[in-house]
């Protein structure tokens, strides 16, 4: 936790969170697990066990100008993120369970991670958000808002430590990005158990109606 916290940039959240199981306390997992199960929709969103298909940049290119499809081609391209599309995060996990260090995750999390994980991207786009450092804290507040998740907690607690204890001056610009994200998500329609990869094709606009945010996103709701 004082690696990330020093240096998330080498040690990232992502690690932390996979590492923190081990030492989690029992009643604080089946807690987690619990706000889980209890949300609506969740249900039928870890019965599905929905993964999407990989995707190529080839695909995303097909898709009609203005639909949802055509905006992630656009965000991972005009952000150099192509290479995200080629991030296994099934495989991922399977290696770190061979090694002993997800035996304490529940079967629900290890899910909703791995399939957090593979929307991630396709939410930036719904919501507006940059992949720049401040609009991406915002974004894991929007998703720690709409699913109380210890991953996105734990760049909450990343953030709020840095910022106490090391950059004294980032306060002001992290609490306006952990809270805009955090009110945000509290505001639209739950985001986190579509199946957003189905709906490529639709218009961007549409969608971002449907959820309640204006057709612009972030920036003409703001």
């Amino acid at each position: 936790m004082v690696r990330t916290f020093n240096d998330p940039d080498d040690h990232g959240v992502h690690l932390l969170f996979n590492e923190w199981w081990a030492h989690a306390p029992t009643q604080t997992i089946s807690d987690y697990v619990d706000a889980l199960k209890a949300m609506e929709g969740a249900e039928a969103f870890l019965a599905s066990g929905y993964f999407a298909d990989q995707l190529s940049m080839e695909e995303l290119a097909s898709y009609p100008a203005g639909s949802l499809g055509s905006g992630y081609h656009d965000f991972l391209k005009g952000n150099g993120l192509e290479v995200n599309l080629a991030t296994n995060y099934s495989q991922l996990h399977t290696f770190m369970a061979q090694s002993g260090q997800l035996d304490r995750m529940p079967k629900e999390i290890k899910y909703a991670i791995i399939r957090g994980f593979q929307i991630h991207d396709i939410l930036h786009i719904i919501t507006g958000y940059t992949p720049s450092g401040l609009d991406e804290l915002s974004l894991q507040a929007f998703c720690l808002a709409q699913l109380q998740f210890p991953y996105f907690g734990m760049w909450m607690a990343t953030s709020t430590s840095r910022m106490t204890f090391l950059e004294p001056n980032s306060i002001v610009p992290v609490m306006d990005a952990l809270s805009g994200g955090w009110q945000f998500g509290r505001d639209v329609q739950n985001l986190q158990f579509e199946r957003w990869e189905k709906r490529f094709e639709e218009p961007l606009a549409d969608i971002r109606r449907e959820v309640g945010i204006e057709p612009e996103g972030l920036r003409a709701a703001a």
